[in-house]
């Protein structure tokens, strides 16, 4: 559990600090996601915590709206799901998932924490940051696209894949797998 929860934090910690650096004026900016702009990806991912809290019955209560406040949307959504992860009967709430039963701690660490890796970049590219993510997390969010199986190709999750160029390094292959273009 503790590995979970520190995952979580690393990650929405590295996700808030990109949304903090996003300029005013990228906010707007189409992101890798068609049809997403670089704040539709920080309201999806907003919004997709809370859609994990309601699977264990809970909300995250009246936080700022994305559209008028990012960062201080996304600090109060992420704050909500830490606090549950670090409370054991929250983060051991069980469900019956699209997967079997889970625990909200476990869906955490397969789908919240994946997304953050992936939706960093995405956020990243729309807002011209630094879009290097950290190989560890590289390579943490590669291996666990297995759990995912066929699901993951589904409409509204992962494009197809892509095929990277030839000594493509570790982050643009993990991309091109979950279908963005990175080079």
């Amino acid at each position: 559990m503790s590995d979970i929860r520190a995952r979580y934090a690393r990650l929405s910690d590295d996700f808030a600090a990109t949304v903090a650096a996003v300029p005013d004026s990228r906010w707007s900016a189409p992101s890798p996601c068609e049809g997403w702009t670089a704040l539709d990806v920080v309201r999806h991912v907003v919004d997709t915590q809370g859609m994990f809290l309601r699977l264990v019955g809970r909300d995250l209560g009246d936080i700022p709206s994305v559209d008028a406040a990012p960062a201080a949307a996304w600090d109060a959504a992420r704050a909500v799901v830490q606090a549950d992860l670090d409370t054991p009967e929250l983060a051991n709430a069980a469900y019956d998932g699209y997967f079997g039963r889970t625990t909200f701690a476990l869906s955490v660490d397969r789908f919240l924490s994946f997304d953050l890796v992936v939706h960093r970049w995405d956020l990243s590219r729309a807002a011209g940051l630094d879009e290097r993510l950290a190989p560890e997390d590289v390579r943490w969010a590669h291996g666990n696209t297995a759990v995912f199986g066929d699901g993951m190709r589904g409409a509204g999750v992962c494009g197809p894949e892509l095929t990277p160029p030839e000594g493509a390094d570790a982050q643009t292959r993990f991309l091109a797998f979950v279908g963005r273009r990175a080079w």
